[in-house]
């Protein structure tokens, strides 16, 4: 197709996306004349966008325009919906039209429902932070694309380390990479820790932390990770879907389900394997304790998106979170 849509939050994988196509597009010799970004701030962009897809490739190589950060499918005029109309069919040979977006696109409008017969979509999503087989299996294909190798433990513990950053895991692979340069050896945990930045705190780490009640350490982990600029609303969600997928399983167990697999659909849980692990994890808690925990963590996100105080309300509600845990 001659028409690409990229979207999504992940916008180190977007610009790599980007790198692929541009290389595959165009002649380096030709660049200059045949590369056209477009930012969404241009006036009339879209038409400025489509008129020139439709002027044929100078030299060799193709032709690429790219819509950056296009607001295309969220909102568009009649004027722009007559342009995609009258000029995604007819777009010349070795013209390519590329648009990114860091929102999903809106399936009821008639300007995606147009792009959609046209152009091929592709989602850029982060991984949930809590999902952690997903982070893993990441962090081992970018490990393999990168050329180094890890051991399973190392593997572990580079995912702990970067999250679902995807900009950091490369950029730690590297710093890996050159470390490794002329071995073929598997890195170990201890060169992934002397190397990779961040291994010791995480969000998972401060639900756990949560999880027993220890007040003192969880506030520690959660001065670490604002420290390491951690967006707050990035480490909420993690503690929601980890205290979620808790209840989940709680619930499960309780109600007499033995069946890993039965109970990994109904949390969402990719590897059934890891219900065991889940289950040792909440072996002193209750279902009420869990249930408790939601309500304040819902009440912290909709108070951050509202501009409160970041640090303050993150401490109080990690504390309020803490003394549910407490054991009498």
């Amino acid at each position: 197709m001659p028409v690409y849509f990229y979207w999504g939050e992940d916008d180190f994988a977007i610009e790599k996306a980007i790198a692929l196509v541009r290389d595959r597009i165009l002649d380096p010799l030709w660049t200059s004349f045949n590369y056209t970004v477009l930012p969404p701030d241009l006036p009339d962009a879209p038409i400025q966008g489509l008129n020139q897809v439709m002027t044929p490739p100078f030299g060799t190589g193709g032709r690429l325009v790219w819509l950056a950060n296009t607001t295309l499918c969220q909102q568009s005029s009649e004027n722009v919906l007559s342009e995609l109309e009258r000029t995604l069919p007819v777009i010349p040979e070795n013209s390519y039209l590329l648009l990114t977006s860091s929102h999903k696109p809106d399936e009821r409008l008639k300007s995606t429902k147009i792009l959609k017969k046209f152009a091929e979509f592709k989602e850029f999503s982060l991984i949930p932070p809590w999902k952690t087989e997903l982070l893993m299996q990441s962090v081992s294909q970018a490990a393999q694309t990168v050329g180094v190798k890890l051991t399973q433990s190392s593997v572990e513990m580079l995912a702990d380390a970067v999250g679902n950053n995807t900009r950091l895991l490369y950029s730690e692979l590297e710093k890996l990479r050159l470390y490794a340069e002329g071995s073929n050896q598997p890195l170990d945990t201890e060169a992934v820790a002397q190397l990779v930045r961040n291994t010791t705190q995480n969000s998972l780490q401060l639900a756990a932390t949560i999880r027993i009640g220890d007040t003192a350490r969880a506030l520690g982990i959660l001065i670490d990770l604002i420290n390491a600029c951690e967006p707050p609303l990035r480490i909420v969600a993690t503690l929601i879907g980890q205290f979620r997928t808790w209840l989940w399983v709680k619930l499960m167990v309780e109600s007499g389900e033995r069946n890993s697999q039965v109970i990994a659909k109904a949390a969402e849980i990719g590897n059934p394997n890891r219900i065991y692990y889940l289950q040792k994890e909440i072996q002193y808690v209750s279902v009420q304790q869990l249930i408790a925990s939601l309500p304040i963590l819902l009440d912290l996100e909709v108070s951050l998106k509202q501009g409160v105080s970041e640090m303050s309300t993150l401490q109080t509600k990690v504390i309020e979170l803490c003394q549910v845990y407490q054991r009498t």
